[in-house]
């Protein structure tokens, strides 16, 4: 950690308003560019895809239930595994209790993946999740909106992921894609996202980069090596205060 001068409160003022006049900055381009992404055009939706869900089959249409507007995190699960992607479920244990914040703004919130529903039914109770999780499995759903990818794609070695602008570092992939229903029942692709623009959507990161500490990912062998299932971190022993004697 870097070695901090300590300062009088009035200096410390002094020296955070400073930096609030950047934050400042920050926040007024990142509504910019959020008028700017809000103003993107937009992609007709023609194939009808048909997922997997615990109750049945269901269509893209139906994910909707009933709102204009769908985010689907895609969430890495490939048919093999017997659990989600650690860092796709730091995510998921995000956005588990916005579900109903987002759906009073007329916008839905599923999860989609790879793997049949039963090991997505069976994730999802363990982790205490109740969002909305579909399988795409049975059509080319995560490949055409690429997260998902063949080994022959791999082995050419052309770069798909991330608008083709991230290598591949796996046959599955995170990101987020929002689609858009209108009355007459036409559904648009209105944006994606993958890779470090997920970021944005991660609390516990927003929250960690207050911290004096940051994210301290620095010296790991990847960025999310810290990162475990939630059920799998080992309790943190702790002194007992002075009330507990």
């Amino acid at each position: 950690m870097q070695q901090h001068p300590i300062v009088s409160r009035e200096q410390w003022i002094a020296a955070r308003k400073a930096h609030l006049a950047q934050e400042k900055q920050l926040s007024q381009a990142r509504e910019r560019l959020a008028e700017e992404r809000r103003a993107l055009p937009w992609v007709k939706v023609d194939k009808n895809y048909v997922f997997d869900g615990p109750n049945g089959e269901v269509t893209l249409g139906d994910l909707f239930k009933g709102r204009p507007q769908l985010v689907v995190q895609h969430v890495m699960f490939a048919p093999d595994w017997d659990a989600a992607c650690k860092s796709c479920s730091f995510w998921a244990d995000g956005f588990e209790r916005m579900v109903p914040h987002l759906a009073a703004r007329d916008t839905t919130m599923v999860a989609v993946s790879l793997a049949p529903v039963a090991k997505l039914e069976a994730f999802r109770k363990r982790m205490g999740w109740t969002f909305d999780w579909v399988s795409s499995g049975s059509n080319d759903f995560n490949f055409d909106y690429e997260v998902s990818f063949t080994r022959e794609q791999i082995d050419k070695g052309v770069p798909k992921y991330n608008f083709g602008t991230t290598p591949f570092y796996g046959p599955e992939l995170p990101g987020i894609s929002v689609f858009y229903r209108n009355e007459a029942g036409e559904i648009f692709h209105t944006y994606s996202c993958f890779a470090r623009g997920l970021d944005m959507m991660n609390a516990a990161y927003q929250y960690l980069d207050l911290t004096p500490l940051g994210r301290h990912e620095d010296g790991l062998p990847y960025p999310m090596d810290w990162v475990r299932l939630r059920d799998q971190y080992e309790p943190v022993a702790t002194k007992a205060s002075c009330c507990d004697g």
